[in-house]
């Protein structure tokens, strides 16, 4: 059975879910991944009233498209930052931002994302993708002098912040898919260890795999896959291109996205380094049979274009996994 192939709302939520899911369909998607900010997820409404959700399931319903995961990624970046300043603030309402005080944000943000899993079981979607912040990632190049006590206490007080979070998601029955990610805990496959082990390896926690954090970080995004083949909660599809020349540098040099002088830069899927056979392939051995989840971020590209052709990319790499050897059949008695 193929996978279903779905739209991450989150570079969208300046369109009325309801005409997201008009153009999805348009577009030729199977469902949509919905994002907790603009009005495709609202958290607070939906835990007021069951009213809030059978809007959300009559839209989905009326396009002919299914919801596999919702996503909480801006809230979560808040939980368990070292840092919480006017960046924050920036992504969060004011219901969760408060007078500021960055402890008081995570404590909300928190609460937030405990509420977020009890939401999406009431909606029947069993993965909330997200971020989770990082008490470390201000330490990530050693200097000033940062020592193995350092880096280790601050994986302590992720798992401290985030166990209880983890322990509403086994109550109601749904799983936490962390995006592997620069600024979050876990970015590439040794991060992610010791995120694991920290948390010791409770099933409640695991990844969104999305390889265009690991193209430019210059590791193969297939060895996460086949390294955490039990741990891939849901899956991303998104691109990165990388473009040094000896001029450009691969850390980004301070530069917005879509400026042609960055090292990096995501582009729609099929045009960057991404390898979608081998992806697949390497899905299929970890058997994996959930959502394929388009997020599409290219600066350079109309959305609607790229998400069209993306779609349409994505669908023509997607197969499953043989039943047998193909040489199988020349040993059949028939």
């Amino acid at each position: 059975m193929a996978r279903p192939i779905t739209l991450f709302t989150g570079q969208w939520a300046d369109l009325p879910l309801e005409t997201l899911a008009e153009k999805a369909t348009g577009f030729g998607y199977d469902g949509l991944e919905l994002a907790c900010w603009g009005d495709h997820f609202e958290v607070d409404k939906a835990l007021e009233s069951d009213a809030y959700f059978q809007s959300r399931r009559d839209i989905l319903d009326r396009h002919g498209l299914k919801c596999f995961a919702i996503s909480n990624h801006l809230v979560g970046q808040c939980v368990a930052d070292a840092l919480i300043d006017e960046r924050h603030q920036s992504i969060l309402p004011a219901r969760l931002w408060g007078d500021g005080d960055p402890e008081g944000v995570r404590q909300r943000c928190a609460e937030e994302i405990k509420h977020t899993a009890r939401a999406a079981a009431q909606f029947g979607v069993k993965v909330v993708n997200g971020f989770t912040g990082s008490p470390v990632w201000h330490m990530i190049y050693r200097f000033p002098p940062t020592t193995d006590a350092m880096v280790d206490a601050g994986f302590r007080e992720f798992a401290d912040r985030w166990n209880p979070i983890l322990d509403v998601f086994d109550e109601v029955g749904v799983k936490f898919a962390l995006e592997a990610h620069p600024a979050e805990i876990a970015y590439d496959i040794y991060t992610a260890e010791k995120t694991l082990d920290a948390l010791h390896h409770r099933p409640a926690f695991g990844f969104n795999f999305d390889p265009s954090h690991f193209i430019h970080q210059l590791f193969d995004p297939v060895k996460f896959i086949d390294h955490f083949p039990n741990r891939i909660y849901h899956v991303h599809v998104k691109d990165a291109k990388v473009r040094l020349d000896g001029t450009r540098s691969i850390l980004g040099s301070h530069l917005n996205f879509g400026d042609n002088r960055r090292g990096w830069d995501f582009v729609s899927p099929g045009r960057g380094g991404l390898n979608l056979d081998e992806m697949i392939r390497a899905l299929n051995r970890a058997h994996y049979h959930g959502a394929l989840s388009v997020e599409w971020e290219d600066s350079g590209m109309d959305r609607e274009f790229g998400a069209k052709e993306a779609v349409a990319v994505v669908r023509r790499n997607e197969f499953t996994a043989a039943g047998g050897l193909f040489d199988s059949a020349f040993a059949s008695d028939k």
